[in-house]
């Protein structure tokens, strides 16, 4: 505070002093080191050891850390079929070009997941399986693994900033409705600012309202990069919005505020 205080005050002529291209050079590489050390970190996962298990509301589950191009054939499965149980409807005619892009970034070597697991004795059981038929098929594909659901998450820069983009929050309806949802976000959000990220992103169905009204309870807001802020008339003929939720002053003013 000293060094501050000795400093002359600085007179404002209304107009923002332009960055360098010294100081845009030395920002984009100091965005690139904080990407590759998240990126490197082999599990994050054991950072948070109060995040790797969830026990209430009749679930049992416990979490694991995982990569996209170590996915064990079962787990690929797993995804895909989860994917179209919870995915075909919201995305309605665009859903089988969707699909194909999705299946492409779920093995990618840059996804990070995190999947959850059932205890022996959680809730979903064969029977209770059995009431879904698409759930069924997901199971039989990866029944060695007691799977309910997983969140496919990357490190990548939005507006020259480090950001967690959720690709994917994805359980089965079973599992859903139990607070589940929202220990994950909390663990991506913790998992953000643990790595210096300056905000959460992810892309929601317009069709999708349940997930719309799950995540503006979390405090998400339509980002300033989202078509519908962009430009009204685009974004009137895009299905989807783009969710922000900022952690520092830089990412509020880029992509809430649109500054």
């Amino acid at each position: 505070m000293a060094a501050a205080e000795n400093k002359r005050p600085r007179i404002s002529s209304g107009v923002e002093k332009r960055p360098s291209r010294k100081e845009i050079l030395e920002r984009k590489k100091a965005v690139e080191e904080l990407i590759r050390k998240a990126v490197a970190v082999k599990d994050q996962l054991a950072h948070f050891p109060a995040f790797h298990k969830y026990q209430r509301n009749d679930l049992t589950v416990y979490l694991e850390s995982g990569r996209g191009d170590q996915l064990t054939l079962p787990m690929r499965k797993y995804i895909q079929n989860l994917l179209k149980v919870n995915m075909e409807k919201p995305y309605g005619s665009e859903w089988p070009s969707e699909e194909k892009v999705k299946r492409r970034e779920m093995v990618a070597p840059e996804a990070r997941y995190i999947f959850v697991k059932l205890y022996s004795n959680g809730l979903i059981t064969e029977n209770s399986m059995k009431e879904d038929e698409g759930v069924e098929r997901i199971h039989a594909a990866c029944s060695e693994d007691r799977l309910c659901g997983f969140v496919h998450y990357r490190f990548v820069v939005e507006e020259d900033l480090p950001v967690v983009y959720v690709y994917e929050l994805q359980m089965e309806p079973s599992a859903q409705g139990k607070g589940l949802g929202k220990f994950l976000m909390q663990l991506i959000e913790q998992i953000a600012c643990k790595n210096q990220m300056g905000v959460v992103m992810l892309t929601v169905q317009k069709a999708n309202s349940l997930a719309m009204a799950f995540y503006t309870k979390l405090r998400y807001v339509i980002s300033s990069t989202s078509p519908s802020r962009v430009d009204p008339q685009i974004g009137l003929e895009k299905s989807y919005e783009i969710l922000c939720k900022p952690f520092d002053s830089e990412a509020k003013s880029k992509l809430e505020d649109g500054d």
